[in-house]
């Protein structure tokens, strides 16, 4: 397992303020770190909005190559995200996107990433979806937490089920 890299971004926060993150605000904590395409799409709003269910078991952040003030126009202007308590974060440029090697220079876009990151910031787990798949939250929840769960788990382990071995 490899460490996350440093990364210094700017995000709207939960409030729709303009913040800056950086890995320093993951010290400590389980989190997941995902990756979506682009703002202002189908698929996107859908995964964003469920992704709010692992901030009970996690630091969460959802990383675009669009600009902040993209991401807040996009915010206040759907019904689906407008609510959500993780931050967007702005990864301009895709710097962030290119060191963690999910960049679909194709399109011109991050790939639709997920890395759930221990407190240490090690990636204990990563996946990737084509760009037309969204992601099953449900599942990375219980990845989260089979991970978290200190045990060997199953393939279909849930919490409260019994380690193998």
């Amino acid at each position: 397992c490899q460490e996350f890299p440093q990364f210094s971004l700017n995000a709207v926060d939960g409030s729709n303020n303009i913040i800056e993150v950086t890995n320093a605000d993951l010290d400590g904590k389980w989190s997941v770190v995902y990756f979506y395409p682009k703002d202002f799409t189908f698929i996107c709003p859908t995964e964003i909005a469920a992704m709010d269910k692992l901030l009970e078991e996690a630091a969460v952040l959802g990383i675009s190559g669009d600009n902040e003030f993209c991401k807040l126009n996009w915010k206040q202007n759907n019904d689906i995200i407008k609510d959500i308590r993780h931050s967007l974060v702005a990864d301009t440029g895709l710097r962030l996107s290119e060191r963690v090697g999910i960049v679909d220079w194709n399109e011109g876009v991050c790939r639709r990433a997920t890395f759930i990151l221990d407190p240490t910031h090690t990636i204990q787990h990563a996946s990737e979806n084509a760009l037309d798949t969204g992601r099953n939250v449900d599942e990375v929840i219980r990845t989260l937490k089979a991970l978290q769960s200190g045990g060997l788990t199953a393939c279909s382990w849930k919490p409260g089920d019994d380690f193998v071995g």
